[in-house]
């Protein structure tokens, strides 16, 4: 009866452990702006996006219906948007152009893709990201 309650013990410590683990690692890469090589050479255009492009630069941003952080990326995006000249925010429903959430290999929502004057993908972001890195990805794409 010890045996298995010291069992039970142990498979519960190291569960909490690596949940642990887990939470703080995808705390410390959620909404962070990064360069994927596989990203290397996609373009984007008004075709796909629906849109057009940005003069200087495009945020462009996959969202879903009951996306909670999606609403707090588009408000972030916006301000952004609405502050450096020269770029703009689309904003594309992901569940509504399947192809090309497949195509870019967009895995959860809200994405954001930084794509620089002529539609090539500079920076990605998963999550909800915060509003200096977005400055600082635009600072590479124009």
């Amino acid at each position: 009866m010890l045996v298995l309650m010291m069992t039970g013990l142990v498979v519960c410590v190291a569960v909490l452990a690596v949940a642990s683990v887990y939470g703080v690692l995808h705390k410390r890469r959620n909404g962070r702006v990064r360069v994927r090589a596989r990203d290397d050479g996609k373009r984007l255009g008004a075709a796909e996006l629906g849109d057009e492009l940005g003069e200087r630069a495009t945020l462009v941003q996959f969202s879903s219906a009951f996306c909670a952080p999606c609403r707090a990326t588009r408000r972030v995006l916006g301000e952004v948007a609405g502050m450096v000249p020269g770029v703009t925010h689309v904003e594309i429903d992901a569940e509504a152009n399947l192809d090309l959430v497949r195509e870019l290999d967009i895995l959860k929502t809200p994405t954001v893709l930084v794509l620089d004057a002529d539609g090539r993908v500079v920076r990605r972001a998963t999550g909800l990201p915060r509003k200096a890195d977005v400055i600082a990805a635009l600072g590479e794409a124009v």
